[in-house]
């Protein structure tokens, strides 16, 4: 980490420039073209609607459509002396020396066709006539249509230019994560020794993507297949941004940023390594020394490419994630909960159930531990929670909302897999969500202190419909943009349009908010009653005064910060979070491709007589590609290997998505990667983990770890349950 001297000179000054202004510039135009491209098909179909209601003429059967071009005056003979053409022609076939092979045509037959040619063309003169008749009686026609055709060739352009604008997306963004140490580890670098390792990993994994991309584009140009000029900029992208992420790394191993602690050891500061390290490494020698397939990793760097639709909507959910950030939305929400003074367990039940929503419309668990894991971990904590229930929350705060509607995880599942749909998905998604909350709060009040806590209904009922009037002009918002988009354009709020719609919503929020100098939202230590405007105590004041840390005090000026400041902070935030989880999700496709090129699959057994086995072996498997893999690249891989030997044993694909899913989930909160974990402390801060950590040394195993135990004490049940049950459903034909 670089300190603010070293931000105002050398390096540590170019790299504060490229991370706070370029690179966030940059993402800004293209997460907005993005929009644009998105809504660019919805406005454009509600612009030819609206030409062909201002414009076209039922009576006279002129059509808009016809109008979009200026129509264009025919050059055919319109009267021309048909007996002469037919004497003419008739010349012409009796001197054709191949007519007595293949006969000659009649005069009878010339002059018709002659005739039917001469009718075609007074038609199109009959046309051309109409039309240019129509558009003088309509002049603003010319002005309308040059609107129109000027949009749609903006967004043809950006359509047809996807994949471009992801891979400078990722450039940009990756750059920034790499000079701000932003990439996801298990755990922070903060010794010397830390910074070294840490180094070195990331300066072998990026040459060796370096070498692999170079040596995917010359071996494009030696196959003397012709390369588009699209793709030979997205190859040279490539090559550029690991050869600069590697001179990144070299410099910073030479000169390594301040460490933040002294001491250090070898064996932790592995922990450190970035985890797309790990996979660029792993992957680069194994395709490179072992296969003698340089090419390998640049090749799977192009299922982003494929996918670039995919990926340009995880970016929206994203800033969507950073943007409600910027709001307060969910620390009002709670301002309706706090008065009731729940229990921990009873409380973080019901955030949890009503996480779930922001989570399915921030399109991956992940997204939303990022954008509202501190403030879910300060109220649970606050609420009495023990620090590590909350982390245990918080983590698990981003896995009930995966499996509902409209999350983007579905939508690439049914994109990917043609036996199920998203409609079927979604509504099994549900009955999965109800299992695994409903388990949460019966796992969590076993281990509760205090099964049930609440304050009385006369107290705490004001207050919490007091709460609910700040809340109630963000629930506006949200609807007036949906009837917008469903009466204007013609376009309802679904798992296809989200990508699009929610970043709209929470720019309108944010500015909302900006416009009412509401002050950004540091999740407080204490509770902060906004209808109040003061810190408040538990109802029945069973709990000690909060402890207020003035820099979080939202009445403190500098908390006020400008539309503007804010639109930069979050995308500041997007970036970071792009260039993290997007390269990472690459490397998981890359790793997936090494095991599809080991013939993992091969070693599944291919003669068991007993389906209970093989979907053991699923689950099992499913819960190592989560704790190895992010859901996007675990999905490619499974649809490629697993999904079909799957479906060949019978097993239902709704059924063994569900498994899939679910699977997924509970290896992203399963050491030791447990991505979820990761994100969640990302967003908290390790020095708050440390006194979660440092509190519990004392007592039994379960309260030491119970930020790792408690969420798999929720899954682990939740996943026998959809595995199986579902089965033995079938084969009593309680279900078909």
């Amino acid at each position: 980490m670089q300190n603010d001297q070293e931000k105002k000179s050398g390096l540590g000054l170019l790299s504060h420039i490229w991370t706070e202004w370029i690179s966030t510039f940059v993402i800004l135009v293209l997460l907005l073209m993005t929009l644009v491209i998105g809504t660019g098909e919805m406005i454009h179909g509600q612009l030819l609607r609206m030409g062909e209601s201002l414009y076209g003429d039922p009576d006279t059967g002129m059509q808009y459509s016809f109008l979009r071009a200026e129509p264009e005056k025919p050059t055919c003979d319109r009267n021309p002396n048909i007996d002469a053409q037919v004497q003419e022609q008739m010349k012409i076939n009796a001197a054709d020396e191949f007519a007595s092979m293949f006969g000659v045509a009649s005069e009878a037959d010339v002059r018709t066709s002659l005739l039917a040619a001469q009718q075609q063309c007074d038609e199109k003169y009959q046309f051309y006539d109409k039309a240019m008749k129509h558009i003088e009686a309509n002049p603003s026609i010319r002005t309308y249509r040059q609107i129109e055709t000027s949009f749609f060739g903006i967004f043809k352009f950006g359509t047809e230019n996807r994949a471009l604008f992801l891979v400078i997306m990722v450039v940009f963004a990756a750059i920034s994560a790499t000079l701000k140490a932003h990439h996801i580890g298990l755990r922070s670098p903060a010794t010397k020794t830390d910074f070294r390792v840490y180094n070195i990993a990331m300066l072998l994994g990026n040459a060796l993507l370096t070498s692999s991309v170079i040596s995917q584009y010359k071996s494009v140009l030696n196959s003397g297949v012709p390369i588009t000029p699209e793709m030979t900029v997205i190859y040279w992208l490539w090559m550029i941004l690991f050869a600069v992420l590697t001179l990144i790394s070299l410099f910073q191993l030479i000169k390594p940023p301040t460490p933040t602690r002294e001491g250090g050891n070898v064996g932790l500061a592995f922990l450190s390594v970035p985890l797309y390290a790990y996979m660029a490494i792993i992957t680069g020698v194994a395709f490179t020394f072992f296969m003698d397939y340089p090419m390998g990793q640049g090749i799977y760097l192009g299922q982003l490419v494929e996918f670039s639709n995919i990926f340009l909507n995880l970016a929206l959910f994203i800033w969507a994630g950073m943007l409600l950030k910027q709001t307060r939305i969910v620390d009002l929400f709670l301002n309706i909960l706090r008065p009731w003074n729940l229990a921990p367990e009873t409380l973080t039940w019901l955030i949890l159930i009503a996480a779930a929503l922001p989570t399915a419309y921030t399109g991956a668990s992940g997204i939303f531990v990022i954008a509202a894991g501190a403030i879910i971990y300060k109220e649970v904590w606050n609420a009495g929670g023990r620090r590590q229930f909350a982390l245990a929350a918080t983590a698990l705060s981003g896995s009930m909302g995966v499996v509902l509607r409209p999350c983007l995880l579905i939508v690439v599942v049914a994109s990917l897999n043609k036996e199920v749909t998203t409609d079927l998905l979604y509504k099994y998604g549900m009955y999965t969500f109800l299992l695994t909350s409903t388990l949460f709060l019966i796992i969590a009040l076993i281990f509760a202190e205090q099964k049930f806590r609440i304050a009385p209904p006369k107290i705490a009922l004001p207050k919490s419909l007091r709460a609910f009037v700040p809340v109630s002009p963000y629930i506006v918002i949200f609807v007036l943009i949906w009837l917008f988009y469903k009466h204007a354009l013609s376009t309802d709020l679904n798992e296809f349009t989200a990508p699009v719609m929610m970043p709209v919503i929470l720019l309108m929020m944010v500015l909302f908010d900006k416009l009412r100098k509401e002050p950004a939202p540091l999740a407080p230590v204490g509770h902060w009653d906004s209808t109040l405007n003061s810190y408040t105590l538990p109802a029945d004041g069973t709990q000690p005064a909060p402890r207020i840390n003035p820099e979080d005090d939202p009445r403190k000026p500098e908390r006020n910060i400008s539309f503007g400041k804010a639109l930069h902070a979050s995308t500041s935030e997007t970036v970071g979070h792009i260039g993290a989880l997007v390269i990472l999700m690459a490397l998981s496709v890359s790793v997936g491709g090494f095991l599809e090129q080991i013939h993992i699959m091969e070693a599944f057994p291919q003669d068991i007589n007993n389906i209970v086995v093989v979907i053991t072996l699923i689950v099992f498997l499913m819960i190592f590609v989560g704790m190895i893999m992010d859901p996007f690249g675990a999905v490619i891989l499974i649809t490629a290997t697993v999904a079909p030997v799957a479906y060949q044993y019978g097993i239902d694909p709704i059924h063994f998505w569900m498994i899939a899913l679910i699977g997924f989930e509970l290896g992203y909160v399963t050491p030791p990667v447990a991505l979820n974990h990761l994100l969640a402390r990302q967003a908290i801060g390790d020095a708050e983990v440390a006194e979660a950590d440092a509190e519990v040394r004392h007592l039994s195993f379960y309260y030491r770890y119970e930020r790792w135990i408690l969420p798999l004490l929720v899954m682990v049940p939740a996943i026998l349950i959809i595995a199986y049950v579902p089965y033995y459903f079938k084969m009593f034909g309680w279900y078909s």
